[in-house]
């Protein structure tokens, strides 16, 4: 097994202890994520993380690139985080409502997220009508 991998696993099995890290994926769809987000909370109360770093892949999923698993791996050991916390799948489009569209709009790019659940992928009903 991968010494990186091992460590990480081992960060995402610990039940207390903070810093925490929480890691969030996001892509144009459910299947490739372009986009990863870490968030460092120094504890449980509080409410936004304290550090918080974006990472990009153009070109390969990030899910399978290990030079930029590392880069978080070592992101997150370099803050001493105790306890990781994530979800499994991508949870919505990386453009940013306000900043790379119009507040209010849904993103031109990212057509599969339009109407959809970030958290199931469920296609969302558009009500009577």
């Amino acid at each position: 097994m991968d010494k990186r991998k091992y460590q990480f696993d081992k960060l995402r099995n610990r039940k207390t202890g903070n810093p925490i890290a929480t890691i969030a994926y996001y892509g144009p769809d459910n299947r490739f994520a372009s986009k990863v987000v870490v968030g460092i909370m120094l504890s449980e109360k509080d409410e936004e993380p304290t550090y918080l770093q974006n990472w990009f892949a153009q070109e390969q999923n990030f899910r399978q690139n290990q030079t930029l698993l590392h880069e978080i791996l070592d992101y997150i050991q370099a803050n001493q985080v105790r306890r990781v916390v994530m979800v499994d799948g991508i949870i919505g489009c990386p453009h940013e409502e306000g900043i790379d569209y119009p507040e209010g709009q849904t993103c031109p790019t990212c057509i599969f997220w339009e109407n959809r659940d970030r958290w199931t992928g469920e296609l969302l009903s558009k009500g009577p009508g």
